[in-house]
């Protein structure tokens, strides 16, 4: 699925920042580095702000409905006070950002996040989640073609569909006893 900047790349660097847990200023610029943000160096003071942020992000990815999401979602953009705007840098064409270029760090996190989600519910509300897999924390932006997934990883759906697999073995194997026995 194509998604635009803001669906895609945004959204992904919201799961990336939601996923990188509590983390260092460097884990963090580290994370924006993998996925092509350049919106300048956290420095350490901005670090506990950006995983609180990704602390209610989190709370999107995690959301019971689509409705809450879109709520959840607008709480966001309400507070990062987030409004378009067109940029031209780095000799780009023109484009839409969310936040003027020279905002700090964390105003650019909090309205590309945030944009970036509000595409992403606006488009395809199923297109994003936490793992499937009792225990796992992890959250994703499926960009995959169905749009169906529900694993963090194929490590995570591997280990649940081989779980499965060997509860309808047992319960199979149970039932070949009793009816050998009866």
């Amino acid at each position: 699925m194509h998604f635009n900047p803001y669906g895609g790349a945004a959204a992904q660097i919201a799961a990336a920042l939601v996923n990188a847990g509590p983390a260092t200023a460097a884990e963090l610029a580290t994370v924006l580095r993998e996925h092509g943000a350049t919106m300048g160096a956290i420095v350490p003071a901005d670090a506990g702000a950006v995983v609180a942020w990704a602390g209610r992000l989190r709370a999107v990815f995690e959301a019971s409905s689509s409705e809450l999401a879109v709520d959840l979602v607008n709480e966001l953009l309400a507070d990062s006070a987030c409004r378009p705007f067109v940029s031209r840098h780095d000799g780009l064409r023109p484009h839409l950002h969310y936040a003027r270029e020279d905002e700090g760090v964390l105003a650019r996190i909090r309205a590309y996040t945030a944009g970036g989600l509000a595409h992403l519910v606006c488009e395809d509300p199923g297109r994003f989640g936490r793992c499937a897999r009792e225990g796992c924390e992890t959250v994703f932006v499926d960009t995959s073609r169905n749009g169906r997934r529900r694993f963090c990883s194929t490590r995570c759906a591997t280990r649940v569909h081989v779980a499965e697999h060997r509860e309808r073995v047992a319960v199979a194997s149970a039932g070949d006893r009793e009816a050998a026995a009866g």
